[in-house]
């Protein structure tokens, strides 16, 4: 009974601060995101939106949109004075939370974002033959330093790699020279 009371006294955990701006998602309506963005970077709120260019065919034309990564997810970097603000902007729908709490998104995970729409980097070979759950571990391009399990071969060339640093799993696809395996304890095989 005793675990029952505490329980319901808990309160949700909030990851705002009043000094440091930490990185929080917010969901807004869909296809919304571009002018949620807008709207936070006119206020002068820090915003990040992950965009990738996607190649639409219609009948008479080919055409490179602007697309975000993430429907529905603008993130923002902010301090507690600044959440209502962002609340109040239109087309927010609101934070989002993990089982009621305010959880703010670590540094490193908005830099991933980053590097995976970013440009190519130099690259180093590694010849050896991959095998479907190999854990693996990238060792050029934008997402350098980064492991996961390959899960797929698409060809002879590219190869489809489980990413979970951020708490979504990313499948992507990567050259094969650009992979090197890894024993469970990151070190290379």
């Amino acid at each position: 009974m005793n675990e029952l009371v505490s329980k319901r006294t808990e309160y949700p955990e909030n990851h705002l601060d009043d000094l440091q701006a930490k990185w929080f998602a917010v969901y807004t309506h869909y296809k919304r995101e571009k002018v949620v963005a807008k709207y936070l970077k006119q206020s002068g709120i820090q915003q990040y939106l992950p965009l990738q260019f996607v190649t639409r065919r219609y009948a008479r034309k080919i055409k490179k949109v602007e697309l975000p990564l993430i429907n529905q997810y603008v993130f923002t970097k902010i301090t507690k004075k600044e959440y209502l603000k962002v609340l109040q902007c239109p087309n927010v729908l609101g934070f989002v939370k993990f089982s009621n709490n305010l959880i703010s998104i670590p540094e490193a995970e908005i830099e991933l974002l980053k590097r995976v729409l970013g440009k190519a980097e130099n690259v180093q070979v590694d010849n050896r033959p991959f095998q479907i759950g190999d854990q693996v571990e990238v060792i050029g391009g934008n997402l350098t330093g980064l492991q996961g399990i390959l899960i797929k071969k698409e060809n002879n060339q590219y190869l489809s790699v489980h990413l979970t640093n951020i708490g979504l799993a990313l499948n992507v696809s990567i050259a094969a020279h650009l992979l090197r395996k890894i024993n469970a304890d990151g070190l290379v095989v």
